[in-house]
């Protein structure tokens, strides 16, 4: 006979992993809403046209993409953003702004397993759409920062890394790459901390830079600036036309206000200017940030930025937005590293404890109307002794046994049993369901 293997890079959940993944949802969803956002859905299938308008052609090595039986071109998607810009864009004018949407939803990438990287994973996505100001921005990274926290990560487990993508590409511009070639010239930025040097000034080489070797050590050294009076410094001593150096400095001043904001929230602690995060997405507008873990293996755990552009690219309205997108899998891998993982106790109220035909049917009438009331009721099906019965009372984790003997059924009542302390009280059969409720809420 065949045996059948999970296919590779996805996953079963079975029961304690279940719970383990709803409680990581919760979380999510909890302080999503504390921060004022909406939960949101799409489809698992989307248009493969969605995708490539947003990401390019190339993305389309990594899809789970197909034609379905109508002849259109479709894709399982790999995340959420272009299904969030292809909703928000449908209805854009109806909107209250500003648009405040999260969602947790499963993904699909086909490409190569790793360690923290599946095919097919879940993902919490979090955007605002609508605002322009800095505020978005502010309370995006305040909710991805009290997210990791109310996982159970502390400050030093992790850290958020913030750059600025129209910081990097005013400074491009000015070392003499313009249009196509500054953007370029981020991809090439993007990679240069995951491939040797030589590599990164061949390819300025190919963008035109007329000096590639003092390109490469221009925009390594900017990448180290650690603050931004030590990047004013840098720039006010570059010899710069006038108009570039006004254009860098007038960032400067918006990135103050983003730091000020994130400093009277209390995050400081957490964030970390770093310019040699740049995402390589090209719909990336302005500041971006990366969330990463700093005790363990050092991987990202989460990432996002401001995308201003994108729902006008995909037919809709223009609308400024930003957001960040977070997976389970490197979450889950870094809480169980610390030792965080919260240890999940799936148990029974009560046990209903019954002996003969008669008691069954009356045990099985009350298990009913105490899970009406919202308690959780259980109880044996196949009639095994009252011993092995209250065994099972007791792995189950019930707070309290409720007995029908033959005695009980005889005087009409019923044996409730303190599962912990062990005391006993009879109960009359009439008032079982207020009485049972009454001593579970006591505890």
């Amino acid at each position: 006979m065949a045996t059948y293997k999970t296919l590779p890079g996805f996953r079963d959940f079975y029961p304690e992993d279940c719970s383990l993944r709803n409680h990581l949802f919760n979380v999510w969803r909890q302080t999503s809403k504390r921060f004022g956002f909406q939960e949101y859905d799409g489809p698992v299938l989307e248009s493969l046209e969605l995708l490539t308008a947003k990401s390019g052609e190339e993305i389309v090595g990594q899809l789970f993409n197909f034609e379905d039986k109508g002849g259109r071109q479709v894709t399982l998607r790999p995340e959420l953003t272009p299904t969030l810009a292809r909703m928000v864009g449908a209805k854009a004018n109806a909107l209250p702004r500003p648009v405040k949407w999260f969602s947790i939803g499963e993904n699909f990438r086909y490409e190569r397993q790793q360690k923290g990287r599946l095919r097919s994973f879940y993902q919490f996505n979090a955007d605002i759409l609508g605002e322009s100001g800095v505020i978005a921005d502010a309370e995006v990274i305040g909710l991805l920062v009290e997210s990791l926290c109310n996982q159970g990560l502390r400050a030093g487990e992790f850290v958020v890394r913030l750059s600025d993508r129209n910081l990097w590409y005013y400074f491009i511009e000015s070392l003499g790459f313009t249009g196509e070639q500054a953007m370029g010239a981020l991809g090439v930025i993007d990679k240069m901390e995951r491939v040797p040097a030589e590599k990164s000034q061949a390819a300025l080489a190919e963008l035109g830079a007329k000096d590639p070797a003092a390109t490469l050590k221009a925009i390594s050294d900017f990448q180290e600036l650690p603050d931004v009076c030590t990047i004013k410094a840098y720039l006010t001593n570059m010899d710069l036309e006038e108009s570039a150096r006004d254009k860098l400095l007038a960032r400067l001043d918006v990135w103050r206000e983003l730091l000020s904001l994130l400093i009277a929230a209390g995050l400081e602690n957490f964030i970390k200017i770093d310019l040699r995060i740049v995402r390589g997405l090209a719909y990336y507008t302005g500041f971006v940030f990366e969330a990463f873990q700093t005790v363990g293996k050092g991987r990202a755990l989460a990432g996002g930025g401001r995308y201003d552009d994108l729902i006008e690219k995909l037919g809709g309205a223009p609308m400024p937005a930003v957001g960040f997108g977070m997976g389970d899998v490197t979450l889950r891998d870094l809480l169980e590293e610390v030792d965080r993982l919260p240890k999940l106790i799936d148990k029974a109220d009560i046990y209903l404890v019954y002996s003969g035909d008669d008691a069954f049917k009356t045990a099985l009438a009350d298990a009913y109307a105490l899970r009406r009331q919202g308690l959780r009721a259980e109880l044996n099906y196949k009639g095994a002794g009252m011993g092995k019965q209250f065994k099972q009372a007791a792995s189950s984790g019930a707070d309290f046994a409720l007995v029908y003997g033959p005695d009980e059924l005889a005087k009409g009542i019923v044996t409730v049993k303190h599962m912990r302390s062990g005391e006993q009280q009879e109960v009359p059969a009439t008032q079982l369901v207020g009485s049972v409720l009454a001593l579970w809420r006591e505890g």
